[in-house]
């Protein structure tokens, strides 16, 4: 195990459930990056530890990952792992929806000063996932969002980090925080959810679109429509692990090593050869992010 146990800080509230990992992918022959995955949940029947997550994925040509923090705990340990794994780099944040709480409790300052301080260490290298997510904040918590999201983006600006974004039933309003605020230079859509209006918003702008499992969704055409807009060099990979498994293992547990399912999808989808789609997956996180270590990109580690 590397680093704290991760079921020690947060358990999926249907973790018990009696469900397994599923098997292994056909490996890439090209390896890409998981730029967005929550580790430290625990899920399945048998959670797995951070190495064997890991392994598994280098196993099938996912080479390295971004571990994203969403509260002061998560953020921390993201930041800890980051340094003893060199296979990852860790995101911190605190949740949009996060904010609110913290805000009545008087507490918002003194955590986003703890992101603040995380931020400064070498193997953190994005802040995220934070934005705006109306779906379960009403009105009057909103106003705390705003305060988080735009606190976010200036540590992001001043330490020169990447932005991970959440952006939940919130699109324009994001839009219009970004634009007034200013990005910063390397913003990513976690778990793009719009559509090909967004989607060429966004790209114009020079942001990235990370597509997660849920592409794969029957009822996800709106992704499909982006993702067929979306420039090559603006287009990313994530899983949002252990959430949004991609078909055909839907209702299982989601983790790095499922990656490949959701590059072979966006291959189909986009009529482009997978070897070439995921080099240039690969070389767009690596633009986002900066490198990992000296892992071999092309090809398998395991």
């Amino acid at each position: 195990m590397t680093g704290a146990s991760p079921e020690h800080l947060r358990t999926r509230a249907d973790a018990g459930r009696a469900v397994e990992y599923p098997p292994p992918p056909e490996p890439l022959a090209v390896g890409v990056y998981d730029n967005h995955t929550h580790l430290e949940i625990a899920d399945g029947a048998l959670p797995i530890d951070v190495h064997e997550h890991l392994e598994r994925a280098a196993s099938v040509g996912v080479v390295g990952a971004v571990q994203v923090g969403t509260d002061v705990a998560t953020s921390r340990w993201s930041a800890d792992v980051a340094e003893r794994e060199p296979r990852l780099l860790a995101a911190v944040a605190l949740h949009p929806n996060e904010a609110p709480e913290l805000e009545v409790s008087g507490a918002l300052d003194d955590a986003l000063a703890v992101i603040d301080e995380l931020a400064a260490r070498p193997r953190v290298r994005a802040i995220g996932e934070t934005g705006l997510d109306f779906y379960r904040t009403e009105e009057d918590g909103r106003g705390a969002q705003f305060r988080s999201f735009e606190a976010h983006i200036d540590i992001a600006k001043r330490h020169g980090l990447a932005l991970q974004i959440h952006d939940r039933d919130a699109h324009d309003e994001v839009l219009e925080t970004l634009r007034r605020v200013g990005a910063p230079e390397r913003t990513v859509f976690h778990c793009f959810s719009g559509d090909q209006g967004l989607a060429r918003l966004a790209t114009d702008a020079g942001w990235y679109l990370s597509f997660a499992g849920n592409v794969t969704f029957k009822n996800a055409e709106n992704l499909r429509d982006a993702l067929r807009v979306a420039p090559r060099d603006r287009i990313l990979v994530e899983t949002d692990a252990p959430y949004l498994t991609p078909v055909p293992l839907r209702g299982r547990p989601n983790a790095p090593y499922l990656v490949p399912h959701t590059m072979r999808f966006m291959a189909e989808m986009l009529g482009a050869d997978l070897d070439e789609l995921c080099e240039q997956v690969a070389s767009n996180t690596r633009a986002v992010y900066g490198p990992w270590h000296d892992e071999p990109v092309r090809g398998a580690t395991g």
